[in-house]
C-alpha cells in the first residue's frame, strides 16, 4: 500500500503493518474522507454512527510480539484478539488483572472478538476494577498513528518510563477519534491461587449497597462486589437458585488468606447469612456479569451503563424500574447496567441523566441501541461547557482534518 492509494467509498483497507496504516490516514487526510477504524467489530455499534468514506480494519495487524512472563510484560499489535492474550497468558498463570468486558454477547455476537486495540480505545474494566484499576492502568506503552497521518510511541516496557504526558493513559477511552492504535504494551500479573464468593441474599438495593461498602471498608481486601435483583439474578448462571436478590462478594489469593477472610467477612455482615460460592462456580458466575450475560439474554434494544457514587445505585435503579427496565450492580453499586425494553425516541435518556446528576454527578453511557437513536440521543455523556472546549482542542491537536471517526463521541468533535 502507498501513500498515493485513494479511499474508495464505504471501502475496506486493511494494513499490514504501521506503514501501511500510516499511509492510509495521510490518504484520508489528502482527500479530507473519514474513516472509521475497527478491529473485529464487537464495539462498532457503541456510539453516534460515523459517516466514513472507508473502513480501517486493524484485524491483520495481528500477533503477539513480546511477552516475558518472569518480568509480567506483554506486548501485541492492536488487531490481536484480546481471547489470543488471554490464552496465552493462562498457559504461564498469569492474566489481564482488570479483566476486561467482552461486548460480543451484549451484541448478538460471538464471544472472544475484542481486540487489544479496542480494548484500550474503550478503557475496558471488568468486576475487578474496585481493586486493579481499568485498562489505562495496565499500559506501559503504545505505538499509534494520529489524525495528522503522523507515527508515534510513548511509553516503554517498564512501569516508570513516562516523562511529559502520558499519551497512553490519555488516549486511552478515546475510541479511536484521536490516533489509531497499531501496538500496545501492557502490564500483566499472576492469576490468583484460588477465590470463593460469598453470597447474601434476599437485600434490596439499598441494603445491598451498605452491605457491599462494610465489606470494601473491611480488611478482607474485596476484589468485586455486584447485586443483583430477583428477576436478575434468576438468569445468572452460578447464582444460588430460587435464592431471590443475591448480594456478591469475592475473594481471591491464596487458599488460607481466602478461607481466613471468607471467615471473617461472613462475622462482620451478620445477621445477614452468606452462602460460600466454590472457585469454579465464582470464576464462572464472574465472567457473567463482567459481561452483563443475565441482561444479555433479555433481548432489549436498549443498555445502558451508568457509573455514579455507590451510594446512588439505588437512586439509578429506581428509575431504571419506573421505565420498566431490569438493572445490574458491579463495582459496588458505582457501576449500574441498565436495560429497557422499548426503544424510545429518547432511549430514556432525560430520566437517567436528571437522576445522575440530582444523585451528585456521573456518566450515564448509551451502550447498545438502535442507529437511528444513536444518531438522535447523545450516547456518551454530553460534557459541560469548559470540559467541552478541552475535548475540541484535543481534537485539533491530534486530528486537525477530523478524519479519524468523526462524531462517534461527540456531534461535531
Amino acid at each position: 500500500m502507498t501513500s498515493t492509494e485513494t479511499l474508495a467509498p464505504a471501502g475496506i483497507l486493511t494494513p499490514r503493518d504501521d506503514n501501511d496504516v500510516r499511509d492510509i490516514v495521510a490518504s484520508a487526510v489528502a482527500a479530507s474522507a473519514p474513516i472509521e477504524v475497527i478491529g473485529h467489530g464487537s464495539k462498532r455499534s457503541i456510539g453516534r454512527p460515523v459517516q466514513a468514506a472507508a473502513t480501517l480494519d486493524l484485524s491483520q495487524l495481528s500477533g503477539v510480539t513480546l511477552y516475558e512472563p518472569e518480568e509480567l510484560v506483554l506486548s501485541a499489535k492492536a488487531g490481536t484478539p484480546v481471547a489470543e492474550i488471554t490464552a496465552l497468558l493462562a498457559t504461564h498463570g498469569q492474566e489481564l488483572a482488570f479483566e476486561p468486558i467482552d461486548y460480543g454477547p451484549l451484541f448478538g455476537l460471538p464471544a472472544g472478538r475484542g481486540t487489544l486495540g479496542g480494548l484500550l480505545a474503550a478503557n475496558l474494566a471488568g468486576p475487578r476494577r474496585i481493586k486493579a484499576g481499568a485498562a489505562r492502568d495496565h499500559t506501559l506503552g503504545i505505538h499509534a498513528v494520529s489524525g495528522r497521518a503522523e507515527a508515534f510511541k510513548a511509553g516503554g516496557r517498564v512501569v516508570k518510563n513516562v516523562t511529559g504526558y502520558d499519551l497512553s493513559r490519555g488516549l486511552s477511552g478515546s475510541w479511536g477519534t484521536l490516533a489509531v492504535f497499531t501496538a500496545i504494551t501492557l502490564k500483566v500479573l499472576p492469576v490468583a491461587e484460588t477465590e470463593t464468593t460469598l453470597a447474601l441474599t434476599g437485600l434490596d438495593a439499598a441494603a445491598a449497597v451498605r452491605a457491599m461498602t462494610a465489606a470494601l471498608g473491611s480488611s478482607a481486601d474485596v476484589s468485586a462486589a455486584a447485586h443483583l435483583p430477583a428477576a436478575v439474578a434468576a438468569a445468572l448462571p452460578g447464582a444460588p437458585v430460587g435464592a431471590g436478590a443475591v448480594t456478591l462478594l469475592r475473594l481471591e489469593g491464596i487458599a488460607l488468606s481466602v478461607a481466613a477472610r471468607a471467615a471473617s467477612l461472613s462475622a462482620l455482615l451478620a445477621p445477614h447469612r452468606s452462602t460460600p460460592i466454590d472457585a469454579e462456580a465464582s470464576r464462572s458466575l464472574w465472567r457473567a456479569i463482567r459481561d452483563v450475560v443475565p441482561l444479555a439474554g433479555r433481548g432489549d434494544p436498549l443498555v445502558w451503563r451508568v457509573s455514579v457514587a455507590p451510594t446512588a445505585g439505588p437512586v439509578i435503579a429506581a428509575v431504571a424500574e419506573r421505565l420498566g427496565g431490569a438493572w445490574l450492580f458491579d463495582w459496588a453499586g458505582g457501576l449500574v447496567w441498565v436495560s429497557l425494553p422499548e426503544a424510545l425516541s429518547n432511549a430514556g435518556a432525560p430520566a437517567l441523566r436528571a437522576a445522575v446528576a440530582t444523585a451528585g454527578g456521573g456518566h450515564a453511557t448509551l451502550i447498545k441501541a438502535p442507529r437511528e437513536v444513536r444518531a438522535l440521543v447523545d450516547p456518551f455523556e454530553p460534557q459541560p461547557p469548559a470540559l467541552a472546549g478541552v475535548t475540541r482542542r484535543l481534537k485539533d491537536v491530534f486530528d486537525p482534518r477530523g478524519v479519524l471517526e468523526p462524531g462517534r463521541m461527540y456531534a461535531g468533535v
